[in-house]
């Protein structure tokens, strides 16, 4: 009877739950412009505060090594943001630059792709009906997309600029985080009630080793293999180099698949060029992923997610199914917080049950 009683608390319970979530949903219009202006005002913040995250250990290595702690907070705020600062100066408008012709080549792209289809077709006759429409259509498609990829990244970059003023204020306020980094800890640890004081240090430290070496790893190599990626398509003639290392740079973040999503682009625009292209493509791609994977990962990122590797592709399955690629780049981060979250609970409720009298 006892155990009855408890299912039917647990059903009423959820039945609850439900209905506050259906409830708070419903009134979406009312707290959705509050959340707005939330994130708007906090965003800044928010990335301050993780550019200082990253840039805290170096500036902890230069003072341990002698250097004023000031200076050293001068000196890698000035090459962290002067550096940035230089690139979108000179990349920015080159990869516009390029967005631009490729948006403009897509009926010549598109043609070469017909060209393909109707050979194939001639071919293929025989196969069954839909398939050749269903090419067909993913060519306008690809050709459409293309043609409107210039007006996508102008309107993207019309809402940045919409927001200037509150990036502007991310070196400021991220210079304030890494100046007064020791005060900002003392705060957060006084206003932190005492029982869960010792407990919280514990998890934020387990968080910051599963996860700050593999975060600070993962930018410096992805930014080295767009880099290298975009300087050996540039060597080979690829048209486009900018755009390809970037997309293949950013897309690297994602483990196992990132390559692959990377690599369609440059294996697009090399198909539409040349056999010969295509596989030198090929080839750089190989190249690239034999220094990510026996080379930069390594030596930059080692093995500090300590997960294995069903797990990191049940959550890039799961993050790309519910957030697309941001998704796919967010997964493993968040898996690797959820593991330190069970790990400490575990923990907690073991503490708990311990000290309960038999």
């Amino acid at each position: 009877m006892e155990i009855r009683m408890k299912w039917f608390y647990l059903l009423g319970f959820l039945l609850l739950l439900f209905f506050v979530i259906y409830i708070f949903l419903k009134l979406q219009p009312v707290w959705q412009p509050v959340i707005n202006v939330v994130f708007t005002v906090l965003l800044p913040f928010f990335i301050a505060a993780f550019i200082s995250y990253l840039l805290h250990p170096v500036i902890e290595i230069l003072h341990e090594k002698g250097m004023n702690r000031g200076l050293a907070i001068v000196v890698i705020y000035m090459l962290f943001f002067g550096g940035l600062g230089f690139g979108i100066y000179k990349g920015i408008p080159a990869i516009i630059e390029q967005i631009r012709e490729l948006s403009e080549s897509a009926p010549k792209v598109a043609e070469q792709y017909r060209h393909w289809v109707y050979v194939f077709e001639n071919k293929t006759s025989h196969w069954p009906f839909g398939v050749h429409e269903r090419m067909e259509d993913s060519i306008t498609m690809l050709e459409s997309r293309l043609e409107n990829l210039m007006s996508n990244v102008m309107g993207y970059l019309t809402r940045i600029f919409d927001f200037v003023l509150l990036f502007a204020l991310i070196p400021f306020i991220a210079f304030y985080f890494l100046k007064d980094f020791d005060s900002i800890k003392k705060m957060v640890w006084y206003l932190t009630p005492k029982k869960w004081r010792k407990q919280g240090v514990a998890f934020l430290g387990d968080i910051n080793e599963s996860l700050g070496g593999y975060i600070r790893g993962q930018i410096i190599v992805c930014a080295a293999i767009g880099s290298i990626s975009a300087l050996l398509f540039w060597i080979v003639g690829m048209d486009y180099p900018l755009v390809l290392g970037t997309i293949i740079g950013i897309t690297n973040i994602i483990p196992y698949f990132g390559p692959i999503i990377g690599a369609v682009p440059a294996g697009i625009i090399a198909a539409s060029v040349s056999f010969k292209m295509v596989m030198i493509t090929l080839v750089i791609v190989f190249i690239l992923q034999f220094l990510e994977g026996n080379i930069l990962s390594p030596l930059i990122v080692g093995k500090s997610l300590h997960m294995h590797p069903l797990f990191i592709i049940l959550a890039l399955l799961a993050g790309g199914e519910i957030g697309g690629v941001a998704g796919l780049i967010v997964a493993v981060p968040i898996l690797a917080v959820i593991k330190v979250c069970m790990i400490h609970a575990r923990s907690h409720f073991s503490k708990k049950e311990e000290m309960v009298p038999d």
